[in-house]
């Protein structure tokens, strides 16, 4: 077995980067601490990072474009933005960064750093409540220094409007004083890059996203993709793991590379425990029936779900709120938390009379779907 000897190793190569996670950690904390996200960090499946990731992947973060893995439309894109401020000794466009939890919008804002030889400055949303927290951050900026701001659509209304001038002519407004007396004193900034990421673009108000020059939307991974990464992630921490076995894990990490990197660490942790250390397809698939994630990466809350809709509630339509209680969870868990994958597999519909479970879902539990009613609406003659 290699478990004595694995677990060192994997400290030793995630010690370094434990400084620059905490950093991370600490600046988009406020946005887990959220019931939805709070529910989410309990499953092995959950895409929002919880304690232990955000240490792991300090050791896992590529530090380059040329490392990326995926995302191969927005990373040419990005290439060129860098390369051509590069040439032009000026700094980049805004960068703004959207797309669900987990696929590598942070990571991507290091590498911009990177790539321009810049400092990194990292806050996040939640953490700019008022015009001065963004003040601070802003007037003690270097020349060229990258400002990542995380779940950006949550920045508080007067910051965000303070940020619309600083993003354009580099300079804030500071107000000194209260009522008929106050003055307003503008400050010029130094010239910077503003890197913002959302998980829900749809609520960054037009004025700011119009006011970055480059947007990109990350995408979930293909299987294939994911397997590379889970591969890269296993050098890197010392796991021995054959190509089926990373076949097996990326199948069922839902195109989430931190899934894929959770999963591959709850894996390594049954092949050093009940097996002889190596992970292979059968190694692989009994550690992830014992954590209760099937074949397309359905989770216990994901099934119960599903259940719920078709056996409770023969298919439905049914409300959202009912369909939570008949799972003992709060509404906004199932809507947040659940119901987004089980759509993007087809196996449910939001209608607007409710949620609708389609064939594919009756067929996912082992059961026939109903035949289609053709009889048409009744009548008031019936």
């Amino acid at each position: 077995m290699t478990g004595d000897g694995a677990r060192p190793a994997d400290e030793e190569r995630v010690g370094s980067a434990i400084a620059d996670e905490e950093r991370v950690g600490s600046a988009i904390a406020d946005e887990e601490r959220v019931a939805p996200a709070i529910a989410d960090q309990e499953r092995v499946v959950s895409a929002i990072a919880g304690e232990d990731d955000r240490m792991i992947e300090g050791a896992l973060r590529p530090k380059r474009l040329s490392e990326v893995v995926g995302q191969n439309r927005v990373r040419e894109q990005l290439s060129l933005v860098l390369e051509g401020a590069l040439r032009r000794g000026r700094p980049p466009d805004h960068v703004l960064m959207s797309g669900p939890p987990g696929l590598g919008k942070t990571t991507l804002a290091m590498i911009i750093a990177a790539e321009l030889g810049a400092p990194l400055r990292i806050t996040s949303g939640p953490a700019i409540e008022r015009a001065g927290d963004l003040a601070a951050v802003l007037s003690t900026l270097s020349e060229g220094e990258v400002v990542f701001i995380d779940e950006i659509h949550r920045v508080a209304r007067p910051a965000e409007e303070m940020l619309y001038l600083a993003m354009e002519d580099f300079r804030v407004d500071v107000v000194v004083g209260k009522g008929p007396g106050a003055t307003t004193i503008p400050l010029q900034i130094a010239p910077f890059t503003l890197v913002g990421a959302t998980t829900r673009a749809g609520l960054l108000p037009a004025p700011l996203r119009d006011r970055f020059g480059f947007t990109a939307h990350l995408d979930f991974y293909d299987p294939e993709e994911l397997g590379v990464i889970v591969r890269r992630s296993a050098g890197l921490l010392g796991v021995a793991l054959r190509d089926d076995g990373a076949d097996e894990i990326a199948g069922r990490s839902r195109g989430t590379p931190r899934i894929a990197n959770r999963l591959l660490r709850r894996v390594r942790d049954y092949a050093e425990v009940r097996a002889d250390g190596v992970v292979n397809r059968a190694v692989a698939r009994a550690a992830l029936e014992l954590y209760e994630v099937d074949d397309n990466g359905l989770d216990r809350l994901d099934r119960a779900v599903l259940f719920a809709l078709v056996r409770r509630f023969a298919g439905g339509p049914v409300g959202l709120s009912t369909l939570a209680v008949a799972v003992g969870e709060e509404a906004e868990t199932v809507e947040v938390v659940v119901e987004p994958f089980l759509v993007r597999l087809g196996l449910m519909a939001r209608t607007p009379r409710g949620r609708v479970a389609t064939p594919t879902a009756w067929e996912q539990l082992g059961f026939s779907p109903p035949a289609p009613d053709h009889a048409g609406p009744a009548t008031l003659f019936g």
